[in-house]
């Protein structure tokens, strides 16, 4: 990459969107950096997504600590889905290595808008109560199975699974939205490390000067709205993640709609 004003502006500007979506909703810094540094910059797709699994590790990590401190995170079953997730991460990055650019970065931006639609339409009021009644073994056996596909997921598209972890923790696992974002982020640290280890190891190192912008970026943007989202109401944080996501998708569709 060559050093410009434009190039440091693009990493930034990656780099602190991805880390606000991760802080506030668990996104994994791939929706952003990824889309941004292959059609502004030209990174190839794989390389790409290095960098944004790279940057997801530190800014899951300090938004894991934020939401836990809050007593919004669930490390049991965090741990038990983990165990899979990391295990496929790793299929899941080698399948990727074998896939042309544009599959990879279209399918982390068309979920990105249609997860935020979700959270508009259908706002996640689960409340703690509900799910502490749940069976400890039905909820580990879905733990299992959701990280099988959450893990390969989160390996080919250059994920901590961010967008397929809330989903999948809402929807089928029956978290309210706090939780299921500190849960989240705690699993993404993990799989971003190892997915973003089998990108180095299978593609090379990426380009460093990108690298350290964006990691520092990612992280400033998590840890400033993890802060916000563990202050917000119920209602107002879907509100708020719905809008975000769904703006994040839109513009990244039409960045390369008309590109």
């Amino acid at each position: 990459m060559t050093i410009c004003v434009t190039s440091i502006l693009v990493c930034i500007v990656a780099g602190l969107g991805a880390g606000i979506g991760t802080g506030l909703a668990g996104l994994s810094a791939a929706a952003v950096i990824s889309p941004m540094l292959i059609t502004f910059l030209g990174f190839p797709a794989y390389q790409a997504v290095g960098i944004a699994l790279a940057s997801d590790v530190l800014a899951s990590a300090v938004s894991a600590y934020t939401y836990g401190k809050n007593k919004n995170l669930d490390i049991k079953n965090g741990l038990i889905m983990l165990c899979t997730v990391l295990i496929f991460t790793l299929i899941g990055s080698w399948v990727a290595s074998l896939v042309p650019n544009t599959a990879m970065g279209n399918f982390s931006v068309f979920m990105t808008f249609l997860l935020g639609v979700k959270f508009i339409v259908r706002p996640v009021m689960t409340t703690k109560e509900v799910q502490a009644e749940k069976d400890h073994r039905t909820k580990a056996v879905q733990s299992m199975v959701c990280g099988t596909v959450i893990g390969f997921i989160c390996g080919f598209i250059g994920a901590g699974g961010g967008m397929m972890l809330l989903l999948i923790l809402t929807s089928v696992l029956g978290y309210e939205l706090k939780t299921a974002v500190g849960t989240s982020v705690f699993i993404m640290s993990f799989t971003a490390f190892t997915g973003a280890v089998s990108h180095f190891a299978i593609g090379g190192l990426p380009d460093p000067f990108a690298l350290i912008l964006c990691v520092v970026a990612t992280f400033i943007g998590a840890r400033v709205s993890a802060v916000f989202a563990n202050r917000a109401e119920p209602a107002a944080l879907n509100r708020i993640t719905g809008i975000v996501l769904a703006v994040l998708g839109l513009a990244m569709i039409a960045v390369r709609r008309f590109s």
